[in-house]
């Protein structure tokens, strides 16, 4: 699927900014919150971690995230794909991730008997995994825009035109 707006009013290339910036400042948010606040911050897969360690995994995903998010805004300014590519690629292996942490997390509430905080997390968790999930469509769209300008213009595949003749 492939979409030829952002939002039924913006371009693929204005929603692909947006997309990369607010994923910078999500991040930096995140970031903020993780060395500042008094929570217990957990893995899905490993709970024996000691905290420090956790936060520290959490910042370093929050720092890659970031300059993934960055890449995206300078190849979009510089139509370049290759840029693009992680926040395209690691980009649909953090939606299937979340809506995993959404589900288990949801499960886990159910499971202990807090269903108020269940059904929340279930909710909000799910339409930010729609919203999420929109955006990479939006970056992806354009992603295969641009890919598809460059197939059709006489540009080689590294941005300069072909200079040879055919005898």
């Amino acid at each position: 699927m492939q979409l030829a707006t952002c939002c039924r009013c913006y371009s693929l290339k204005a929603g692909t900014i947006f997309t990369g910036v607010l994923g910078i400042i999500l991040s930096i948010i995140s970031l903020i919150m993780i060395f500042t606040l008094n929570v217990e911050w957990k893995t899905i897969l490993i709970d024996v971690l000691d905290q420090s360690i956790v936060k520290i995994i959490f910042a370093i995903n929050l720092c890659m995230t970031i300059l993934i998010s960055t890449l995206l805004i300078v190849g979009v300014i510089k139509r370049n794909t290759f840029m693009m590519v992680p926040w395209v690629v690691l980009g649909i292996i953090l939606a299937i991730g979340l809506l995993v942490s959404v589900l288990y997390t949801s499960i886990m509430f159910f499971v202990n008997h807090e269903v108020i905080n269940g059904v929340l997390w279930l909710v909000v968790g799910l339409l930010t995994v729609v919203i999420y999930t929109y955006l990479w469509l939006v970056v992806y769209s354009y992603f295969q825009q641009l890919r598809y300008d460059k197939m059709n213009s006489r540009m080689g595949p590294y941005g300069r035109p072909y200079n040879y003749r055919r005898p």
